[in-house]
């Protein structure tokens, strides 16, 4: 056997060290077999461990509403719009927009408000998943980082591409995605625009940006990636966060999510090709 100071170690992300775990202990963020935990006491195979969110102000609430695409006392899945980032030092984030759209677990070890998983960029709109609990946020995360978890992409990216697997590092890290070509369409100002499904395996900061632009074919309205002088403004990024699939973090059921194609997606195509089709029937 081990006392519950020394087990403890490791156990969360948060606690890494025998010092943060007596910190923890003594907030009475620990419990064990649902008592709060004592330093001295004994563990054994079996006993019940839970770490507790005991902070103690809320986010002030942003009133904007979030499509929710599931809900559960563990996990939610909500539908990030684009031109919000999900956390941060701001009042308009996807967080405190969160923080009385979602109900409050009744579990031990429920959060005062649901937090994100992983992130999407601030243009990037799409699925993100919320732990309601820190065991749910801890398994979570570490499906995410051993990626065991499947997530696919909808873009609109400038001129033509082909399917294709594309393999490189980022910032000399390994950076794997495969790129699905859907269609294409004839564009005045930018030759073609082609629609593509995007499926990451692996997770680096602006990965699927960067991956399309390395081929030539950045996402439409990137303005980090974008060709200066070509990206299309005030239109917002083409880049839609559309499927995730994982196994839930309590029951291990296998849980999938995928959304519906946006409107703007389709209706940008459109235009471009009823554009460019009245300039060349003109030109006759």
């Amino acid at each position: 056997m081990i006392r519950f100071v020394d087990y403890a170690i490791g156990l969360f992300p948060q606690v890494t060290t025998k010092s943060a775990v007596k910190k923890a202990i003594k907030r009475g963020e620990f419990y064990h077999n649902d008592s709060r935990a004592l330093s001295g006491a004994w563990v054994q195979p079996g006993d019940k461990i839970v770490l507790v969110d005991t902070e103690k102000y809320v986010p002030q609430a942003f009133p904007l509403e979030i499509p929710l695409v599931y809900e559960d006392e563990f996990i939610a899945v909500v539908n990030k719009p684009s031109g919000l980032i999900v956390s941060g030092n701001q009042h308009r984030t996807l967080v405190n927009c969160l923080v009385d759209q979602l109900g409050v677990s009744s579990e031990l070890d429920a959060f005062k408000w649901g937090k994100p998983v992983h992130r999407l960029d601030y243009a990037t709109s799409g699925l993100v998943v919320i732990a309601k609990t820190a065991s749910a946020h801890d398994a979570l995360g570490r499906m995410f980082s051993n990626r065991l978890v499947k997530k696919g992409y909808l873009a609109i990216v400038q001129g033509e591409v082909s399917s294709q697997f594309i393999d490189k590092p980022i910032e000399g890290k390994p950076a794997q995605s495969k790129l699905v070509f859907e269609r294409s369409v004839p564009s005045l100002r930018n030759g073609m625009l082609s629609l593509v499904r995007l499926l990451p395996s692996t997770g680096r900061t602006h990965q699927l940006r960067i991956h399309c632009a390395h081929l030539g074919n950045p996402i439409v309205g990137d303005k980090i990636y974008g060709v200066e002088g070509e990206v299309m403004t005030h239109k917002g990024l083409f880049l839609f966060a559309q499927k995730l699939e994982f196994d839930h973090p309590v029951s291990g059921n296998k849980l999938t999510f995928s959304l519906e194609d946006p409107n703007k997606f389709h209706a940008l195509l459109k235009q471009e090709e009823r554009r460019w089709v009245s300039k060349n029937e003109s030109n006759l």
